[in-house]
């Protein structure tokens, strides 16, 4: 299950400066072609400035960022880690991502990456101010990995990206595997909140990186029925639906569990009396969306839904993925800040995760 740390090594190799013209096609069709593996970059879309810290093992071609991205490395370990992506700017767009290019044109990218099929506002102010362009969608593991893909193909450094793409696909198949046998009535029903402070939005299934990797870790969406990927949605309807399990975001950095226990009504639901209601985790990024991180993120799940069928050594894995991915040494202490032991350690199966 582990990724190799041998592949850590390859945070050492030099990165060439200058190779052959670098030439791929985007998440629009768009043939992007570069002169070189691209120095400096300029990343829109929330989940990819870590990414591209990942891939590379290092900060320096990431010269801007958007500011939730940004947030998550303030209020995150990959801040500590690379100390230095802290002064990396995070105005280079609005938080609607529309691009600000006065400041683009401050950080000089050689590569922009962008949102596809958002339209010409998202896209016409970067390619008319003459700046290279990569495309990226989003909502499915494919696509997930077809981006990290792409990012690795244009910064040079494709003996990346293979490793990571290979221990996404083998803890997919593992956790297939396991639940393949599970019934529908064995499926805990799950809701996921991307906002839960002042109001309440909920996971769909259409489209939806989250429902699909509850329903690989052993899961239903509670909220199955509801039209599209996301909406807004009131505690009466939570009410209804009275899932088994509630996740929480972690891009509410205020949010804790206190928000559904202490609610007169959500408190009332099956997750909440039966102490299954959980924060997502932050550690390189938020574990919420898919990023580089993701399959930490499907084992932290699949052992919460299924402690019986799942028995990931996540300290373990995480260890080793934080030294393949970031070359760093996770602690103990790390471990339970990413994993919010203070706050939640002692919520249903939460135990498993401690510190031996």
């Amino acid at each position: 299950m582990r990724l190799p740390i041998v592949f850590a090594c390859t945070l050492l190799v030099p990165v060439p400066l200058a190779a052959d013209p670098i030439s791929f096609t985007d998440h629009e069709g768009r043939e992007v072609t570069l002169p070189a593996p691209a120095q400096r970059i300029a990343s829109i879309p929330i989940p990819m400035a870590s990414t591209l810290i990942a891939i590379d093992g290092a900060t320096d071609r990431l010269v801007g960022m958007n500011p939730t991205a940004k947030s998550a490395i303030m209020e995150g370990i990959l801040g500590r880690i690379f100390p230095e992506a802290r002064d990396i700017p995070s105005d280079i767009t609005a938080p609607n991502f529309i691009p600000n290019v006065e400041e683009l044109a401050q950080v000089n990218p050689e590569l922009v990456i962008q949102w596809a099929g958002r339209g010409p506002d998202y896209i016409d102010p970067i390619t008319n101010a003459g700046l290279n362009l990569m495309t990226i969608r989003y909502g499915s593991e494919e696509l997930t990995r077809e981006y990290m893909t792409m990012a690795a193909t244009a910064m040079g450094r494709p003996e990346r990206i293979e490793p990571l793409i290979e221990w996404r696909a083998e803890v997919q198949a593992d956790m297939e595997a396991r639940t393949a046998g599970l019934a529908d009535e064995d499926r805990p029903s799950v809701l996921y909140l991307l906002r839960a402070m002042d109001n309440l939005r909920a996971s769909g299934t259409e489209n939806n990186y989250n429902a699909w990797y509850h329903i690989l870790a052993g899961g239903r969406n509670a909220a199955e029925d509801m039209v599209g990927g996301w909406a807004d949605i009131n505690v009466e309807q939570v009410a209804t639906w009275n899932p088994d399990v509630i996740f929480l975001n972690s891009f509410e950095a205020d949010l804790t569990l206190d928000r559904i226990m202490d609610d007169p009504i959500l408190s009332l639901t099956n997750a909440a009396q039966n102490g299954r209601v959980y924060k997502m985790p932050l550690g390189g990024y938020r574990w919420d969306p898919p990023n580089q991180e993701s399959p930490l993120t499907w084992m932290w799940t699949a052992n919460l839904l299924h402690p019986d069928v799942f028995d990931y050594d996540l300290r373990s894995e995480m260890r080793t993925a934080y030294q393949v991915l970031y070359g760093h040494d996770l602690t103990d202490a790390d471990i339970d800040e990413i994993l919010w032991m203070d706050m939640q350690g002692g919520q249903a199966n939460y135990a498993q995760f401690a510190a031996p």
